[in-house]
């Protein structure tokens, strides 16, 4: 992963570009709070990308598979999330 400014990234396109195509994350940062992500793959989804995310999915269906989990019935999911 590669972190940048918006003015290395203007300077640097075809640089850059080229990094995307070798599959590297580059990321530019554009002032305070203002970060974004070009990727060549437009099927990359940032929530399943994470770490943490994968990592819980993993955990939970361990927990699934060793019977560690048990069944709601709809209106007890509805009441959960108060629907």
């Amino acid at each position: 992963m590669v972190v940048i400014s918006t003015r290395e990234f203007r300077q640097n396109l075809k640089k850059y570009l080229d990094l995307i195509d070798k599959n590297e994350r580059v990321i530019i940062q554009r002032g305070k709070g203002k970060v974004y992500e070009i990727s060549k793959d437009v099927k990359n989804d940032r929530f399943f990308d994470d770490p943490a995310v994968q990592e819980r999915i993993v955990k939970s269906i361990q927990s699934y598979s060793e019977g560690k989990t048990i069944k709601l019935s709809d209106d007890q999911l509805k009441d959960l999330l108060g629907i």
